[in-house]
């Protein structure tokens, strides 16, 4: 159920189907398109890709992970970053997202005043 090794532009709607990935791993690439496009719009193809409870593994520079983290933590995905694998002196980081399944609360029924 994915590809490997594809390139993908993600400055723009990468040609698949909602939810078709388990695993989403990205290099650098926040860095790569800082000046192309926005941060939020590579979040928001990144979610509509992967399947609820579905991964993303990204390794980038720290400050671009901390603010990665700001973003995904809103979306609802459990998150976290981890040291480089050289040591926590490296500035390159690797952030771990797991996206939760998720449903709208049941509507309760209208309550009365007596």
């Amino acid at each position: 159920r994915g590809l490997i090794g594809t390139y993908q532009s993600w400055c723009e709607a990468m040609s698949t189907y909602p939810r078709t990935y388990d695993l989403i791993h990205a290099v650098s690439v926040f860095n790569l398109y800082e000046d192309r496009c926005k941060m939020e719009d590579i979040l928001l193809e990144m979610d509509r890709i992967l399947r609820p409870e579905g991964t993303i593994i990204l390794r980038d520079d720290v400050d671009v992970l901390v603010k990665v983290k700001n973003y995904i933590d809103e979306m609802q995905y459990n998150s976290r970053i981890f040291d480089h694998e050289e040591g926590p002196l490296q500035r390159e980081k690797i952030m771990v997202a797991v996206k939760q399944y998720w449903t709208a609360p049941a509507s309760s029924p209208p309550q009365t005043t007596s």
